[in-house]
C-alpha cells in the first residue's frame, strides 16, 4: 500500500488534480484575466537565490514566532480561504490540524463552516471581512466574531472585481441542484473517491457562507454572498479607519502591495498588514508580493508587523520571505492541496513539509533563530524588486 505522506508540496497539489473533480481542481488553481500575477507569483520565488555558509552552522534551531499577539511555532499562518469543498469536514479538518502544528489559521467570511464551529477547535482563529453590506451589517459580523472567540481581525481589501477574472476558471454552480448535478456529473464520477467521501456524510458540498448570514436568515449561498459584496460601495480609507475603530484587537489589512498604501494603514492604527495580491486574483499584471515586500518593509517595518501571502510553496520560500522583512507568511493554495489530498493529516503534512524546509534553510545560512534573517541570506537580481507607490 502506497504512503499517503508527501514528501513536498507538489506531491500534495498532483494527488490534490488526482482526486478532485476538474472544475473543483480548476476553481483553486485559476487567477484573474491571463494568470500573469498568479504565475508570478511562483516564478519570482524561483529567482531568488541563497548566500549559504559551510562552518560554524547551529545545532539547535527555533522558528517561533508571534504576530498578532499569537504565538507560533513557526512563522506561518493559514490564510482565509472561501468555500473549502474538497473535503467533507472543510474548515474544521483545517482548524485541527492548524491547532496541532501550533500556528494561526484565517477563516473567511465565505467559510463553508461557521465561525462558532472553527473557533472550538482552534483558540487562534483570525476571522477574515470583506468590506460587504453596510456598516450595521459589518458590526454585527465582528460582534459575532467576538463572541465566538476569535483573536483578530483580517480586513481583505485586494480582490477587485475585474471583467475576465478568473483565468482558467470552471464553471461554478449557486448551488448543487439537479441542474448542476447533470452537468458536472461525469467529472464527478470519474473521481468516486472524492464523491463518497461526501457521499458517506449523507452531505452534497456546501455551497453556503453560514458567516456572512444574518440573524433570523438562511446562510446565503457562496454568489449571494458575492453579490453582496459586489453590490457594497468600495471603502474610502476614513471607512477602513471606522472598521479598525470597532474592533478591540489585533486587525490586519491585506493586500497593500503600495508603499503610499502601507502608510495609510499604518495611520489608522492597524496591527499588521499582508502584502498580497489576492493569489493572483486581483488586478492581473501587480507584481508577485515578494517583489513589492522589500519597498514595503523599509517604509513601515518599524511601525507595523509586515507579512507576506502569495507563491510560498516550501520551507526556502517562507525564509526568503523572512530575510527579506517579513515576519511571517500566509499560505493558502498549499494547505487546500493536503486538505483535499488526505483531509487534516494532509495540512498537517503540508505544515511539516514547510517547517522542515525552513529548519534546512536556517542551518544552512547559520542561523539560530528566524529573528536573525536578513537581506544578506538571499541573492537577487539589481531589477527583481518593485517598489509601488
Amino acid at each position: 500500500m502506497a504512503s499517503k505522506w508527501f514528501e513536498t508540496v507538489a506531491v500534495a497539489q498532483r494527488r490534490a488534480q488526482a482526486r478532485l473533480p476538474k472544475s473543483v481542481y480548476g476553481a483553486l488553481v485559476a487567477g484573474s484575466e491571463k494568470g500573469l500575477s498568479a504565475r508570478d507569483n511562483l516564478d519570482s520565488f524561483d529567482q531568488l537565490g541563497f548566500a549559504p555558509h559551510v562552518a560554524g552552522n547551529h545545532a539547535k534551531r527555533s522558528m517561533a514566532t508571534t504576530v498578532m499577539g499569537q504565538s507560533l511555532s513557526m512563522p506561518v499562518l493559514l490564510s482565509p480561504t472561501g468555500v473549502q469543498a474538497v473535503h467533507p469536514q472543510g474548515e474544521v479538518a483545517v482548524a485541527r490540524a492548524a491547532a496541532n502544528r501550533g500556528v494561526a489559521m484565517g477563516l473567511s467570511s465565505f467559510a463553508s463552516r461557521s465561525i462558532e464551529e472553527v473557533c472550538a477547535v482552534n483558540g487562534q482563529v483570525l476571522f477574515q471581512m470583506y468590506w460587504s453590506g453596510d456598516r450595521d451589517t459589518m458590526l454585527h459580523r465582528l460582534e459575532r466574531a467576538q463572541t465566538a472567540g476569535a483573536k483578530g481581525i483580517i480586513l481583505t481589501l485586494d480582490w477587485s472585481f475585474a471583467n475576465g477574472r478568473d483565468w482558467g476558471s470552471p464553471w461554478i454552480p449557486d448551488k448543487i441542484g439537479l441542474k448542476a448535478a447533470v452537468k458536472l456529473a461525469p467529472e464527478v464520477l470519474a473521481r468516486p473517491g472524492w464523491f463518497w467521501s461526501f457521499a458517506r456524510t449523507g452531505h452534497l458540498p456546501a455551497l453556503t457562507t453560514p458567516n456572512m448570514a444574518l440573524p433570523g436568515q438562511k446562510p446565503p449561498t457562496f454568489f449571494g454572498a458575492y453579490y453582496e459584496w459586489m453590490q457594497s460601495e468600495p471603502p474610502s480609507w476614513d471607512d477602513v479607519a471606522w472598521l479598525r475603530g470597532q474592533w478591540n484587537g489585533p486587525f490586519m489589512v491585506k493586500g497593500v502591495s503600495r508603499v503610499d498604501d502601507a502608510r495609510r494603514v499604518v495611520d489608522l492604527g492597524a496591527s499588521a498588514l499582508s502584502v498580497s495580491n489576492h493569489g493572483g486574483n486581483n488586478l492581473d499584471g501587480t507584481p508577485a508580493p515578494i517583489r513589492a515586500l522589500p519597498a514595503v518593509v523599509d517604509a513601515v517595518g518599524d511601525q507595523i508587523e509586515v507579512l507576506l501571502d502569495g507563491g510560498v510553496r516550501r520551507g526556502g520560500d517562507v525564509v526568503k520571505a523572512l530575510a527579506l522583512g517579513a515576519r511571517a507568511v500566509m499560505i493558502g493554495r498549499a494547505y487546500l492541496w493536503g486538505l483535499a489530498a488526505e483531509g487534516q493529516a494532509g495540512v498537517e503534512n503540508v505544515l511539516d513539509v514547510l517547517r522542515g524546509g525552513i529548519d534546512s534553510a536556517l542551518l544552512a545560512l547559520g542561523k539560530a533563530d528566524v529573528s536573525e534573517l536578513d537581506r544578506d541570506d538571499v541573492v537577487a537580481s539589481a531589477d527583481f524588486f518593485r517598489r509601488l507607490g
